[in-house]
Formats: C-alpha cells, structure tokens, sequence
C-alpha cells in the first residue's frame, strides 16, 4: 500500500527522485555511494571508472570523499576519472580552470595516480579538437566505461556542456555556450566577457553509455529547471530530459532543488493532504490562478474540477474557504509598516505599541535596503520611527575599475584648486592605471583601489539613506570581515561577524529588524549576512529581554518577490512613493546603468524594483483584492 501511495505522489516524475533535507545530507549520501563503488572494485581487484562533474554542486561530494580518504583509509588508488568538460580556451593554471577546481576540491588531497585523471584540454588548437575528443571517448571505452557519473544541471537544462539543441546521440566535442551559461559564470571571471564562449565537454550519448548516472542539485534557485527535467516532455531544448530514456539514472535533491515538483508544490493533485492554513492558502491562491478568478467567485465546481475535492468536502463549503483565504489576504496589507499606534492590533502584521519603534534595517550590499524595501523605509521615516539602517559589506568588487580612476581625478583636480600638495595622491593614481594595464580576470585589486571602491558604495550608500531621511549618526557601516576579500569567493563566516553585528543590535535595541531574507543561492552574500544577523538575535535573545520581543521581518531583492502564499506583510506604495523609491535608488550611481555583476536580468534595478513591486500588487488585485500602485512584501522569521 505505502507503494501504491509512492507512486500515486510521484505520477507526473518520469525518472527516478531522491529528496533529501538539505545539500549537506545529500552530498553525504552520494560521497557514500561513490565510497562503496570504490570498495567493492577493491575487492574485486578491479578499477572505479568515475565520471566527474564541476561546479558549486559536487563540492560537498568530493570534501565529503576526502573526509572519508583522511579519516577512514578509504583509497583512491584504483580510481581513474574523467571529468565531463573544461572551457576553452582555458590553461590548465587559471583559477577559473576545471583542473584547478578538481585539484583544489579533490585531487590534491586524496592518493589517486595523477596517471588515472583525465580532464579535457582546453589549450589544444583548434584544428587538434576533434582528434583529441575521439581519443578521449576511445579512453573511457578502453577502461570498460563509466561505473558512475555525476552530474550538476545549469539553468539551460544543459548537463556537462551540452546547451539546448544538443543531440541525444552526441559524443564528445567543442560547444558553444549559451549566454545564460556564460552570465551564471560571469562572477567566476570578473565578467561575462571574460567568460570563454566555448567549451570542450562530453556529449548526451556518451553519459547514456554509464552504467550509474546521478544528476544532483541544490537550492531553489534550480528547481525550475528540475521540474522541467523531471516532469516535462523530452526535448531538446532542456538536454536534461533525455535523462528520462535511460534506465540508470536517479536525480538526487535537496527540498529546495525539489519544490517545484507537483508532489511538493501541488500536493493537492497527487494526495490526500492535511489542510493547514498555509497549504489551504496557497491552494486557493493557486486555483483563483488557474481558473482566471477573483477568490470570492470560486465555487465548488472549481475545487471538484481541480484535485481540490477533498479540502471542499473537509473545510467548506468553497465559499466559507474563499471568505476565509480572503480576510487572510486582506490582513496582510497596512499602510503601517511599524504598526499602528492606538488601532486593535489582532488582525494586524504589526504590534500598535510601542507607537515609536525602534527600526533597523540590515542591508547587505549598499542598495539592497532602497532596491527591496525603499518605499517601506521611507513610510517608516515618515511616520516618526527611530529608524537606523546597517550596511553589512563594503560591495566594493561591484564598482568598475574606470569609475576609481574618475573619483581619484576628482580628489586630485579638488586638492590642485585649494592649493593642497597631491604628490603622493598622483602617485598613488600613476600605480593605479599602470595596475588596470595589466590587470588580469577575477585578479585580486590593489588595497588603495577596494578603499577607493568601498569609498563610492558608501558615499551613495549614506545619500540613498538621507534621501529617506535618515541623519548620518543612523547610518552604520559593518564591513564584515568575511566579505572583505577583495575576491568574489568570500571568507568563511568567523565570530567576529557575529560580535559585530551583536554590538551593533545591543546599541540599538531594535523593536523590529528588516534582513534580507533571499535563501535562492545559498553561496550568495544575502543568505550569509542573513545567517550572521540571525546566530546574532539568537545569542542575544538567551539573555537580553528585548531581543526576546524583536520581531525579524524578510525582505527579497530585486529580482524575486515571495510567493503570495508566503507573504504576513504587504505595504502598498502609492505612484508618489514609487518615484521617491526610484530616486532613492538612484543615489547609487555606480550601479545604475550597467552594474558590474547584473546577473541574468539586463534591467536596471530601479526597473527591476519597479515592476517586481507593480507586479505584487497585480497578483493581489488579481485575488480579488484593491489595485495598487505597487507593493512591497514581507515574511517574518519564526524563532524557535
């Protein structure tokens, strides 16, 4: 019977799927997979043939195959691996390089024969190419091919390097990468146009060949594009689906990688569920969608025709569950993001009292405060909060080289019309450029260039927050020590960053903290500067009386917003905060235009801000509820 259920929940997957918590559990399970692939050859007296793949996904993997190597004798001896793919051109020694990643993660520390590694050669010319991939298929065959490959999944749907269009049948060759691939690895390169535009990898046809093939991910930030390799028609415009004609594969997620699978993001149409509030909300929320309705004209028909039967029977009528999903919604939105003072708070997001809160807005690069929650953090200025806002990072590897060189102008044509020796100044600038002749991708700055960098995120830093009304003694710059590399890999968290931010909460007492609360990339700066405020609130709320009634209250950025489900606070702008919003915003020039890491998403971050918060209020309009100019949204966090 559990079976039968098993199956029932998992219909519309068309391979095979293993969830797990987190990536941390799941890179553990797969590391001990591999382990006992390993050990079983060595008992045989045989060799692992393992085929590897690279990228932020299969990092836990190998530290968790080199814990097991240190710690528990397990030998490599006997493994020979071929990796899946390297750009090209690309040198063996560039940090960007697949060869340098695999030592760094796994080579170098583990007693595989360096004879056994086979990665793909990114220096060959290009007339070599083709001979040489018809060698490297020749060589995996020649070890009687793969026992196992692993494999990551890019957001094209692309495993190894295969981009859209790629053949099922393909072997291994030179590909031209696709410009979302190209713009998810800009970061690693200093810019997408330091990214190769091509890449030497192993084709579709030749991972089908693996007698065990496992394709991992993790966060959010691919479950898109894992429903699609899951649950969609194969094609190929998603490479991934092809992983459906084969017998060997299993997919292995975390439950973020996982949430949009219908098991788990429309449970209601797979399984009986248990009917909470939350689930009866998102439901609802998602049939209004579905059949183009306001909530209040849903009818018991619409749930009957839509897998919702069984909340209709267990909780209506359908309109006493519209009315209530409604009234939910509508508590939800308040012009009084502080609270209101003097009003029956019960239906409210906020607490009334106290009326004058004390507000501290975490924000962790210099714009993220006026890009998420401009219009919330100018309403809460005007409606007499004690509002103080904290910069987390100094977001000085955002800023383009030229702009240094135009501000250290400025600072020496300033000093030469008052009469102020700039010697030292000009020679400081003279070292400058003649570093930005010879400056190399993703290379370290000079520490006078990151000062002159973080110099300008915190000029226009403090003039976004006195725009909103701020003196400057409510203005707090962190520079947290983890961010203050000068690279885009960033330190480890260390509790220096957790005291700093400690004292600064103890100094201001705050009734109500804003973080940014964007979980997608779990490699990101948001999630590590919200996880640095929140082992800081819960140290302090062990022993100190107001953190224990500090509420925590997440914003997103500029290119998600929460699902409408999700949303405990929504504070409608109106056309006149929407453009002080902007201008705000606009305080941060280094970023307008063209920003230095702009992600996938050309538009300009006022734009972004602008149509994320009208869209907000849309889909609140669309539920049946008041049309708005624009909304921000708000989830508060759940302490323990």
């Amino acid at each position: 019977m559990a079976r039968l259920n098993l199956l029932e929940e998992t219909r519309f997957e068309k391979l095979p799927v293993t969830v797990y918590a987190d990536e941390h559990v799941a890179s553990r399970m797969v590391a001990q997979r591999i382990e006992y692939l390993i050990r079983r050859k060595q008992e045989l007296g045989e060799r692992a043939v393992l085929g590897l793949a690279t990228g932020a996904t299969p990092v836990g993997v190998y530290a968790e195959l080199v814990r097991l190597h240190r710690e528990e004798g397990l030998s490599f001896k006997n493994v020979v691996t071929f990796n899946l793919d390297e750009y090209y051109p690309m040198q063996p020694t560039a940090k960007q390089s697949y060869v340098t990643f695999m030592r760094e993660n796994l080579f170098d520390h583990i007693d595989i024969d360096k004879q056994n590694i086979h990665i793909p050669d990114g220096t060959l010319a290009k007339e070599d190419i083709a001979t040489y991939c018809l060698a490297y298929e020749q060589k995996i065959e020649a070890y009687g091919g793969l026992d196992l490959q692993i494999l990551g999944i890019g957001r094209t749907g692309h495993i190894g390097f295969n981009e859209p269009g790629s053949a099922p049948n393909s072997g291994t060759r030179l590909v031209t990468l696709d410009d979302l691939t190209r713009r998810d690895a800009s970061r690693d390169f200093g810019g997408k146009e330091n990214v190769p535009t091509k890449a030497i990898t192993m084709g579709i046809g030749t991972i089908f060949k693996a007698r065990e093939i496992i394709l991992m991910a993790w966060s959010k930030k691919k479950a898109p594009i894992i429903q699609k390799a899951v649950e969609g028609e194969i094609s190929g415009e998603v490479p991934a689906t092809y992983l459906q004609l084969s017998d060997n594969v299993e997919f292995i997620l975390d439950e973020d990688a996982a949430s949009e699978l219908t098991r788990f993001n429309t449970p209601w149409l797979v399984k009986d569920c248990v009917w909470d509030d939350m689930l009866i909300k998102k439901a609802v929320i998602w049939l209004s969608a579905t059949v183009n309705k306001p909530i209040l004209k849903l009818t018991d028909e619409d749930y009957n025709n839509h897998g919702m039967a069984q909340l209709a029977t267990e909780k209506g009528p359908a309109y006493n569950i519209n009315i209530h999903v409604f009234n939910k919604l509508q508590h939800t939105i308040t012009g009084w993001p502080g609270g209101k003072p003097s009003a029956d708070d019960s239906q409210r997001p906020e607490r009334a009292e106290p009326a004058r809160k004390r507000c501290l807005i975490f924000s962790p690069h210099p714009d993220d405060d006026v890009i998420s929650m401009g219009g919330t953090f100018i309403r809460l200025v005007d409606q007499g909060h004690d509002v103080h806002v904290a910069y987390q990072t100094s977001g000085n590897t955002a800023v383009w080289d030229t702009d240094v060189l135009r501000y250290v102008e400025f600072a020496i044509d300033f000093n030469k019309s008052i009469g102020k020796d700039c010697d030292s100044l000009c020679s400081t600038y003279e070292e400058m450029r003649r570093f930005f002749k010879k400056k190399q991708p993703n290379e370290v700055d000079l520490k006078e260039i990151r000062d002159v960098k973080a110099f300008i995120r915190k000029s226009e830093a403090i003039a976004g927050a006195r725009y909103a009304g701020l003196s400057d003694d409510h203005i707090h710059f962190m520079a947290l020590p983890f961010y203050e590399t000068g690279k885009t890999v960033k330190n480890p968290v260390t509790a220096a960053d957790v005291e700093q931010t400690v004292a600064l909460l103890q100094q201001v007492k705050p009734h109500q903290v804003f973080a940014a609360g964007d979980f997608a990339d779990p490699h990101g700066t948001h999630i590590v500067c919200f996880r640095i405020i929140l082992a800081a609130l819960e140290q302090l709320r062990k022993k100190e009386a107001w953190a224990q009634d500090c509420w925590l209250w997440m914003y997103r950025g500029a290119w998600l917003e929460f699902e409408t489900h999700e949303i405990e606070m929504a504070v409608p702008l109106s056309p006149q905060e929407v453009t002080r919003k902007k201008i705000a915003i606009f305080q941060h020039q280094s970023q307008k235009d063209r920003p230095v890491f702009p992600g996938d998403d050309e538009r300009e971050f006022w734009v972004r801000a602008q149509e994320r918060n009208r869209e907000t209020a849309n889909s609140y309009h669309r539920l049946g509820l008041a049309d708005y100019e624009a909304m921000e949204a708000f989830v508060r966090w759940k302490f323990d």
